[in-house]
């Protein structure tokens, strides 16, 4: 039996960093395209893609490339002409949000359904598995056993994929429409102004103060290190990482913390496998702490929790390095928690301020001035650094010493190769197997002369032979299958090596196949619901008549279409602000003295001229964001109509 591919899948910004990516373990990289990606600052040509997708598939690593936005009318064609580059270019899968690309005449390129299509149920995900869709991936919400249950209710062959890192959006993917009422910027098109991490007042009915300035809808950062044996136990195939805007030092670190991380499980269990071919070495030890990050939380991986948001600052906390021992004229001395702690001039420093505003320090200088104890002289005057003194806790959240090191060479990848080398009635043969079973041989005539040194020519040949230091292979193995040690010049052997690698890497690329586009069950699978709302995001013509064929009656117009004018649901989350400040009446019962006094009434969210109400549905355990279209916007869009009678307007159940 054939052992589970465990996929680890990396972001890419540009195509270099993508492949730094495979360098460093990715067995599959995504990346936008030209355009219509979900990251509209994240773009690359298709010339950058092929360069990527030549280096990926050296490894059997694939590139799935992000074509996840909704799409109107007149941008139909300009997309599906684009799909046709990406094929040609090599692309392994599309990622996709619009369902009216299904009804498009596409090459035979794997498609996989985009977090925006919102999966958090089994039906949803067979739906998308039968419509043709060979990867989904599930919302970030979900815990072990709702996708167990996913896993059970979809054929082996679909993959289920799960982010394991990054952060996170509050709403659930593609259900947040914040960003769009407010700015006209879609967060389903690209474009996110992120409200989310606004700060806000939270007022409640009468009018008081729960909360004052806090950034209630920011979450912290995933990290599943810590589960991804049971996520691989739910049935989670391959593991992504957030990223598509982040630079190159966290795509090199937290691809290479996932990789170490799953070789150790497949090293402990042999039923599982990697996805792609070779191994990978790194020159420092991946540590996530060190890039950006909002502390880290497993979000409802394990169930509901109430310590997963990032209320304080959106920014990067860094991490405890001591505290503030004097304050000079020009200059701060640090007293460091471990004598073993080196600043460096370029270091980013940060503190919290009384408010609990954090507030950051960039040094110009820094000077060792005794053991653990650090003089540094900041960029900044001194009198701009609110509530700095002796005892505050000091954080570094720049560490030059760290960027420094991931800026260099950082890892190799290299494939195993076992090596044979032969006699022939002319002269010699050199056969190369790979880890995969590619197998090539190259002969060439020489003369046969015996060794003066039988032992320094066996040791000289095998020397040689295994010089694969500049190819993409590592030697496993040598034998010299010969009747007597021979003098074979080094120049004859190298040549011979050269011309064995490159049949090797030419055999490789032939061999390679793309993985298959799934076929769409017939007669057409109906789709759970025979209503949609403009939470479904039907944007053009071709994604109403796919929701149509597949046994929807009504079909409302995306949000973006500014049908819906008056208060609807912005966003819809799993998190609770309640539940964050201690004011679900769940977590009331039973408690003496409280139990019955707190209900889940509205709240308001008020940051400038910005009002937002929040609901909150306690038997689904959800909060609705509620606002409406600001007048200007309404103005800017172009209606889509795709009924008579139209749904009657979705909003948010108290």
């Amino acid at each position: 039996m054939e052992p589970h591919q465990l996929e680890l899948l990396a972001p890419a910004r540009d195509a270099d960093i993508g492949i730094a990516a495979v360098d460093h373990g990715a067995d599959a990289v995504y990346i936008g395209g030209p355009s219509f990606g979900a990251r509209a600052s994240a773009c690359n040509e298709i010339a950058d893609l092929a360069r990527l997708v030549y280096h990926a598939h050296r490894f059997n690593a694939r590139v799935f490339v992000t074509l996840n936005t909704i799409l109107a009318d007149n941008e139909l064609e300009p997309a599906r002409r684009q799909i046709r580059q990406l094929y040609d270019a090599g692309v392994d899968a599309l990622i996709i949000q619009d369902m009216g690309l299904l009804e498009l005449d596409l090459p035979p390129i794997q498609l996989h359904a985009s977090t925006q299509t919102d999966i958090r149920t089994p039906q949803k995900a067979r739906f998308l598995q039968d419509v043709g869709l060979s990867q989904i991936v599930l919302a970030r919400e979900l815990d072990l056993k709702q996708i167990a249950a996913i896993r059970a209710a979809t054929r082996p062959e679909t993959t289920l994929e799960f982010f394991v890192h990054g952060a996170l959006c509050v709403a659930y993917s593609g259900q947040c429409y914040i960003s769009h009422a407010h700015t006209g910027r879609s967060a389903n098109r690209g474009d996110c102004s992120q409200a989310c991490r606004l700060p806000y007042q939270v007022t409640d009915m009468e009018g008081r103060i729960v909360a004052h300035d806090k950034h209630v809808l920011s979450m912290k950062d995933n990290n599943q290190s810590g589960n991804l044996e049971a996520l691989i136990d739910a049935g989670i195939r391959s593991f992504k990482i957030e990223g598509r805007y982040k630079d190159m030092g966290y795509v090199k670190n937290i691809t290479a913390h996932y990789r170490t991380l799953l070789d150790q499980i497949i090293e402990r269990r042999p039923e599982f496998a990697r996805a792609s071919s070779g191994r990978t070495t790194f020159a420092f030890t991946p540590d996530p702490e060190q890039n950006f990050n909002r502390e880290f939380t497993d979000y409802f991986v394990g169930g509901r929790r109430d310590d997963i948001g990032a209320f304080d600052t959106p920014k990067n906390p860094g991490l405890p390095i001591g505290h503030v021992k004097k304050v000079g004229d020009k200059w701060v001395e640090i007293e460091t928690d471990s004598p073993a702690t080196v600043l460096n001039n370029g270091d980013g420093l940060c503190y919290y301020t009384l408010q609990k505003d954090l507030a950051g320090l960039a040094i110009n200088r820094a000077e060792k001035v005794g053991e653990g104890a650090w003089r540094v002289f900041p960029k900044d005057p001194l009198a701009s650094f609110k509530d700095l003194r002796a005892g505050t806790p000091v954080n570094r959240n720049r560490d030059m010493n760290w960027m420094r090191l991931l800026d260099r060479p950082s890892s190799e990848r290299r494939i195993g190769v076992w090596l044979r080398l032969e006699e022939t009635a002319a002269g010699f043969a050199l056969t190369l197997t790979d880890e995969d079973g590619h197998s090539v041989t190259e002969e060439a005539a020489h003369g046969k002369e015996p060794a003066r040194d039988t032992a320094k020519a066996e040791s000289g040949l095998r020397e040689h032979l295994g010089k694969l230091g500049a190819t993409h292979f590592a030697p496993m193995g040598i034998a010299l299958e010969l009747t007597q040690p021979w003098f074979i010049p080094a120049s004859f052997l190298n040549a011979l090596r050269r011309d064995a690698v490159a049949a090797l890497e030419a055999a490789r690329a032939a061999a390679y196949r793309r993985p298959p586009r799934a076929q769409a069950v017939e007669p057409p699978a109906i789709y759970p619901e025979d209503t949609l709302s403009y939470l479904a995001n039907v944007y053009n013509h071709k994604a109403r008549d796919f929701y149509a064929k597949h046994g929807v009656q009504v079909i409302a117009a995306a949000y973006e279409s500014h049908e819906e004018t008056g208060d609807v649901s912005l966003m819809i989350t799993k998190h609770c602000v309640r539940y964050s400040l201690s004011l679900c009446p769940k977590q009331a019962k039973g408690v003496t003295g409280v139990q019955g006094t707190l209900r889940a009434a509205p709240l308001t969210l008020i940051n400038g001229s910005e009002k937002l109400t929040l609901r909150f549905d306690c038997k689904a355990c959800e909060m609705h964001v509620v606002g409406k279209l600001k007048p200007a916007i309404a103005k800017s869009g172009v209606p889509l109509t795709f009924y008579k009678t139209g749904p009657n307007p979705v909003g948010a159940r108290g």
